[in-house]
This record gives structure tokens, C-alpha cells and sequence, in this order.
């Protein structure tokens, strides 16, 4: 439903007044592409894992024996990065949501990808095929 002028009037005085009062964060929300919203937390996340092998090393090389939950510190801090920088990398790539709904009820597969189908098709295609077998038969 489109906008009548008062209320798209409105919108523009919102638009200027959040540009005026915080101009680095409106530009931030204008990006239109979430893919380099996730690529930002990849980076960070490489950053991160860097960090964690630092301290881990630091924790394992300097001797003694109070620098050791150091060392398990740094291991956990690489183990949240990669984890933190895969989650970002599905999304950015589109394998951690869910699939679409089709026009007739199911789910569509994902953009650019077609669902495997063997040489006899889907098992619920087989199923009904052997149902319809089945009740030709008799």
C-alpha cells in the first residue's frame, strides 16, 4: 500500500532529522546488502582468532604454571571467533536460513541451488509412485 503525501512527507522529516542528528549510524542502517554486514563480523572474527592464538601462545610458551588458564583462555576466545566467524559466513552465504515458502505450500529450495534428486526422484515421488502401482494392480 502506498504511502499518501502527508505521511511520505513525514517520513522524509525522520529521515532528515536521524541523518542530521547521527549521520555515521543512518549510513550504517541505508546499506541495503546484509552481505557486508556479515562480512564486517568475518573480519572481526579473523581478528578475533588472531587474538586467541596470541594468547594461547603467550599462555604456552612463558613458563609457569599461572599462565596456563591463559593459554585455555586464548583456546576459547579462537573457538568463539570461528565459531561467531562460521555462523556469519552461512548467513552471508545463505545456508543458515531457512528455505522460502513455494506458491503451492512447500519450501523452495535456495536461490541458485536445485535440490538433489536422483535418477527415481524424491522418496515421498517414489512413495507415491509405489501407491499408485499398488493401486493400478488391484
Amino acid at each position: 500500500m502506498p504511502l499518501s503525501e502527508h505521511e511520505q512527507r513525514l517520513l522524509d522529516q525522520i529521515e532528515q532529522a536521524l541523518y542530521a542528528e547521527d549521520p555515521k549510524w543512518a549510513n550504517t542502517v541505508r546499506i541495503s546488502d546484509p552481505r557486508s554486514h556479515y562480512k564486517r563480523r568475518l573480519v572481526k572474527a579473523s581478528i578475533g582468532f588472531a587474538l586467541g592464538v596470541v594468547i594461547m601462545m603467550v599462555g604456552v610458551v612463558v613458563s609457569g604454571s599461572a599462565l596456563i588458564p591463559l593459554g585455555v583462555g586464548g583456546f576459547v576466545v579462537m573457538l568463539a571467533a570461528c565459531l561467531w566467524g562460521l555462523s556469519s559466513w552461512k548467513r552471508m552465504n545463505g545456508f543458515g536460513d531457512s528455505p522460502p515458502a513455494a506458491p503451492g505450500g512447500g519450501t523452495a529450495a535456495p536461490r541458485g541451488k536445485q535440490p538433489r534428486r536422483g535418477n527415481r526422484g524424491t522418496f515421498m515421488e517414489r512413495m507415491e509412485e509405489r501407491w499408485r502401482r499398488r493401486h493400478d494392480e488391484r
